[in-house]
């Protein structure tokens, strides 16, 4: 992409010249001075841009929108009516092309992790950059907010640090959890505010440390953390296997092999406010022994940390990075299992006919109905192949007013079990598990990593969702028929709001966002063979929402 200079040194040049020997058409001039005016433009409006932001208002409580999980977002201009009018409302260009941030929005600023340039506060009208701290790099969660002493905090997670909480208003750092229950953890699934309590999900590197075969592998275990909300002190930790590693043999005569590990907590928890309960799902065991805990949903009480129930769904599930490199790798377990944990946090619905449900998806590609009071399995329904990247990837969501649960399958091609994969959007009932609808997906480029599975989690909103997919296609299904609303391909440049060079990419992680009358969405994460982007779009509605319906009197 050009700079404005250079492309003002080539207007002037072709001005001169009468664009005489020069490629570039008439046409093409006035598409780059309307493409330099533009980026003139933005630079200068971005010039007077305030530096405090907004913070009365507040679009989501949690990674899932609400406590329960549903990625249901009610507080929306955004309908069935006008997805349609969707366009583009502004691009910013990140950092990196592994961007793995998920926002925070206030009625006037979008929060969000710009990999090394850290945490920047952008105005939600223009992009413009209110403030930013780049001290916090490799921010990897959502960015979730509580009210704390007359100061609004605004709390995330590092991939390897540990967890911050920060002043909203300038950025300022307020404490720090280094977390040190754990040798070397890693946190994937976001924190989650409630009271006076963060809740973080721990995961652990060694799923990737294990991939060096001169690696002992490996002693750590997933869990949950719960932290006083004033000052970052751990209050408990609940390990998902209480019983400690134990050498279990060795390789090459002095390489210590270690079990059981694993069951990382990959998603964020969901909470049962009533009950008073977190539900989470675990992955595989990194080694033999397996646990009873690999994947499997937990109950715990966020009082105590004591485990209300466990269900473990799949059992004798052991896998690490090093099966990737090889089967016959030293670290590989064996019998290597299918690694199908529970990497998308579950959904906790209310029922019509009364009671609640908690609904949890599985790379499997299973999907469960669980009674959130016992752990009890009511009932569970298969849908595609499966996989280490196939299933359930990162989220589902669900439509409480609808009674449905929307369902992304991924099903990646890399090593897969037999059958046929299944990518698409599918959408449940949530009291019995059937088919209401399906949106399967087909192949639309061949180039390495164009899949057309949906990885990323979904959003849903009055009478859409909103999928994005591996093969840089963004879409907004009709909730109640699964008819295809509107659609935008990401593959192509962006003239981003901040001057940087931005590309779009495939869709993964965290998924697009709704607030108010914006859809908010990250395009491009490049890990695991996905195709790369750093582009941060913002679209909204041109039309007004459409009026409410009246009701005879």
């Amino acid at each position: 992409m050009m700079s404005y200079n250079s492309l003002n040194n080539s207007l002037n040049n072709n001005l001169h010249n009468g664009l005489k020997g020069n490629t570039m058409s008439i046409r093409h001039l006035f598409a780059a001075l309307i493409c330099a005016s533009a980026s003139n433009y933005s630079l200068a409006l971005c010039e007077n841009t305030r530096s405090e932001p907004g913070l009365e208002h507040v679009y989501s409580q949690a990674w899932g929108t609400e406590y329960n999980g549903q990625r249901y977002q009610a507080d929306t201009t955004i309908n069935a009516e006008n997805a349609s009018d969707l366009t583009l409302q502004w691009s910013y260009g990140l950092s990196t092309t592994r961007n793995r941030s998920y926002p925070l929005v206030t009625e006037d600023t979008l929060f969000i992790g710009d990999g090394s340039r850290g945490l920047v506060a952008l105005d939600r009208a223009t992009g413009c950059i209110r403030w930013q701290n780049n001290a916090f790099v490799d921010i990897s969660t959502a960015i979730v907010s509580k009210q704390v002493a007359g100061r609004r905090l605004l709390i995330f997670a590092q991939r390897t640090t540990g967890v911050y909480a920060v002043d909203a208003g300038n950025g300022e750092l307020l404490w720090r959890s280094d977390f040190n229950e754990e040798p070397v953890p890693l946190f994937s699934g976001s924190p989650l505010v409630f009271e006076d309590k963060v809740f973080v999900p721990i995961s652990s590197m060694e799923v990737g440390l294990a991939a060096n075969p001169f690696y002992g592998c490996c002693t750590t275990s997933g869990g949950m953390a719960a932290l006083d909300i004033s000052s970052g002190k751990l209050l408990w930790y609940r390990p998902t296997i209480e019983e400690p590693a134990q050498i279990i043999g060795r390789h090459y005569l002095f390489v210590e092999e270690w079990g059981p590990s694993g069951a990382p907590v990959w998603g964020a928890p969901t909470l049962d406010t009533q009950r008073r309960l977190l539900y989470y799902g675990t992955g595989q065991n990194y080694t033999r022994p397996t646990s009873l805990t690999s994947d499997a949903i937990f109950a715990l009480h966020i009082d105590t940390g004591e485990v209300s129930w466990v269900r473990q769904f799949t059992a004798k599930d052991s896998f690490n990075m090093a099966c990737a490199a090889s089967t016959d790798h030293p670290n590989c377990p064996q019998p290597m299992g299918p690694d199908v944990d529970f990497g998308a946090p579950p959904v906790l619905l209310p029922l019509t006919g009364g009671g609640d449900i908690l609904i949890a998806g599985q790379k499997s590609g299973d999907v469960y109905g669980i009674d959130p009071a016992s752990g009890e399995k009511l009932w569970s329904t298969r849908i595609g192949r499966g996989g280490p990247l196939g299933g359930v990837h990162w989220g589902i969501a669900a439509n409480p007013l609808q009674q449905t649960v929307f369902v992304p399958i991924s099903d990646v091609p890399q090593l897969t079990p037999a059958g046929d994969p299944a990518p698409g959007l599918y959408a449940l009932n949530a009291a019995d598990g059937s088919l209401r609808w399906a949106a399967p997906r087909t192949e639309r480029c061949q180039q390495e990593g164009c899949w057309p599975g949906l990885s990323a989690a979904i959003t849903a909103g009055p009478g859409i969702v909103v999928a994005g997919s591996l093969d840089k296609k963004l879409a907004i299904y009709h909730s109640e028929s699964g008819e295809q609303i509107w659609s935008y391909d990401s593959d192509r440049d962006f003239n981003a709001v901040n001057g940087v060079d931005t590309r779009g990419g495939g869709y993964d992680a965290h998924g697009p966002m709704l607030a108010g009358d914006q859809l908010i969405v990250t395009s491009g994460y490049a890990a695991l063979g996905t195709l790369g982007g750093n582009a941060l779009l913002v679209f909204s509605v041109v039309k007004a929402p459409l009026p409410k319906e009246s009701t005879d009197e």
